[in-house]
């Protein structure tokens, strides 16, 4: 911007200098001869009023008495009787001249100047307006670069203040430049500001006392738990039940914590080297008597005893979450596919429904975006799940619809524990 303001101002001094300078030079110049012409028109007029007295008192033209007084010039001089008196230096051949003359009482006079010396004095004029034309562009070059720099620092400076509100921080600057319209931004920065530290601090008290109330029931809810399981009558069966539903409440809590920690910003740095089968043949376990009440099967495909980095919890989560997308918006066999990728460890989700309709399919994961009578939550919370731990969810196929999670290898959390352990020493 700067640069540009800088040419910009430039191009219209060079134009109004150009506009006023060309033709002021060319009226000097020519006034300059004029003046010339009539200093000799003036001079030849003189001389004939001179010979004319001479010749009414019948004197003697004297040449040297002439050209003494005009020094500089060559004068002739035609008598009335036909004859010839030059007075001054008689110019070169072919030397330019400038010459003016005069008729009376029979009597003709011609003055004649080197046009060298015009000539001169018209280029010194010319020079005098090029150096100051010169010095006007160096003043219009110093007056934008100052104002330029005036213009463009506050702009630098709000970019920076509106970088920092997108990061999350949002403290006003108070800061004020002294030109209305970037004042007037600056104010609207401030107000944005504090508006958004308000809704920051809303959120996160939000997020701590959800936390909090969501803890006191599910620990309620374990304790009962366990205590449906001592005091059953069929143990065994009591207990595999009640053993499945304490993890699930635990599972709930951790994805609690996982969303607490994401509304803080906070990573949750549980991501270790997580068992894929193990996670998945859980949550197919669970999910398997539902699909079956459908009419629907859950299948398990690709290799196994791969292991990639990933909070368990998250994880088991975020296949939840596309099991009961399947089994809502899909249709058919759901078919759960493990392979490793390039530098990434796959797990394939898909089923053999309609898909994802076209109009939906570059927003499916945007908050509150469904197909269906669902929140539009679910692929969005999955999706933030996953980057939480360095992975990420993503749409494979739309028609029918596969999802993929792409997980870190396994090696990459191995790396991080040998520099945790080697470190500086």
């Amino acid at each position: 911007m700067r640069r540009r303001l800088l040419l910009s101002t430039l191009a219209v001094a060079v134009v109004a200098i150009l506009l006023l300078g060309v033709p002021l030079a060319y009226a000097t110049h020519k006034l300059i001869y004029e003046e010339a012409r009539q200093s000799l028109g003036r001079e030849a007029a003189s001389i004939l009023g001179g010979v004319a007295l001479d010749l009414q008192s019948r004197a003697q033209v004297d040449p040297g008495k002439i050209a003494q007084a005009y020094p500089g010039r060559y004068i002739s001089i035609t008598l009335p009787d036909g004859r010839r008196v030059t007075a001054g230096p008689r110019p070169r051949p072919g030397a330019a001249l400038l010459t003016a003359g005069g008729t009376a009482n029979r009597v003709r006079v011609e003055v004649a100047r080197p046009a060298a010396g015009v000539q001169d004095e018209a280029l010194r004029q010319l020079l005098l307006i090029g150096s100051l034309a010169l010095l006007g562009v160096a003043v219009t070059v110093g007056l934008a670069m100052f104002q330029a720099r005036k213009l463009t620092l506050p702009l630098i400076d709000l970019a920076e203040t509106a970088d920092r509100l997108g990061t999350g921080n949002a403290r006003p600057r108070r800061r004020r430049y002294g030109i209305a319209e970037v004042d007037r931004v600056a104010e609207v920065l401030d107000r944005s500001a504090v508006r958004i530290a308000d809704l920051l601090a809303a959120s996160r008290e939000f997020a701590s006392d959800a936390s909090h109330q969501l803890r006191t029931p599910l620990t309620a809810l374990s304790m009962r738990l366990e205590e449906m399981i001592e005091a059953a009558e069929y143990p065994d069966v009591v207990r595999e039940e009640g053993a499945a539903a304490i993890a699930q409440t635990e599972r709930l809590v951790a994805v609690v914590e996982q969303l607490l920690a994401r509304a803080k910003h906070d990573r949750t740095g549980a991501a270790v080297a997580a068992p894929i089968d193990q996670i998945i043949t859980q949550q197919v376990e669970e999910w398997r008597p539902i699909f079956r009440r459908d009419g629907r099967e859950i299948e398990l495909t690709g290799e196994r005893g791969l292991a990639g980095v990933a909070n368990p919890e998250g994880l088991s989560q975020i296949i939840a979450t596309l099991l009961d997308n399947s089994l809502v918006h899909g249709g058919g066999t759901v078919t759960i596919n493990t392979k490793p990728g390039a530098g990434s460890v796959v797990v394939e989700v898909g089923d053999q429904g309609a898909g994802i309709p076209a109009e939906l399919e570059p927003r499916i994961f945007e908050r509150s975006v469904s197909s269906g009578n669902g929140t539009g939550l679910g692929l969005y919370l999955a999706r933030s799940l996953a980057a939480v731990d360095g992975g990420r969810l993503e749409l494979i196929g739309s028609r029918p619809a596969v999802f993929g999670v792409f997980l870190r290898p396994a090696t990459e959390a191995r790396l991080a524990e040998e520099r945790v352990v080697i470190g500086p020493t």
